[in-house]
């Protein structure tokens, strides 16, 4: 199955990329990343005989990888268009969103209030309370 598995990852990276490395991870996976686009695909024997798990995510700076952001099962016997198709989606999966717009300053008002309603009542209910209990125990 390794070997099968690696001939399925190297014709699928061809397809993906036409600048790629391809090479086998700690659990006997194949890996391939992607580093003009900062993507990395894996493929690892999945539950069933023809299944593979295709997991998907980014490389960081520096070229460090990023946990995988999503992930699939697909079938082997498929096609190299298949898993193609698969791993496309999964890649569109990992990009970044779009960039937050950062926070709007708002103009604070010259008489704003330090303390809270709220914190007026918590305060009024412990008074409350310590004066029963100061009235009970007299």
């Amino acid at each position: 199955m390794s070997a099968e598995l690696r001939e399925a990852a190297e014709e699928l990276a061809d397809l993906l990329w036409r600048e790629h490395t391809v090479y086998r991870d700690r659990s006997g996976g194949v890996v391939i990343r992607g580093e003009h686009v900062q993507r990395w695909i894996s493929m690892s024997t999945g539950a069933g005989r023809d299944e593979v798990l295709l997991r998907a995510g980014r490389i960081l700076d520096g070229g460090t990888t990023a946990p995988a952001r999503s992930e699939a099962v697909a079938s082997l016997s498929a096609g190299t268009t298949a898993l193609a198709a698969v791993c496309r989606r999964l890649l569109a999966e990992t990009a970044p969103g779009p960039a937050a717009p950062p926070p709007a300053r708002t103009r604070r008002n010259r008489r704003t209030r330090h303390t809270s309603l709220r914190s007026w009542l918590v305060v009024a209910c412990v008074a409350a309370v310590i004066g029963l209990y100061l009235a009970r125990m007299s």
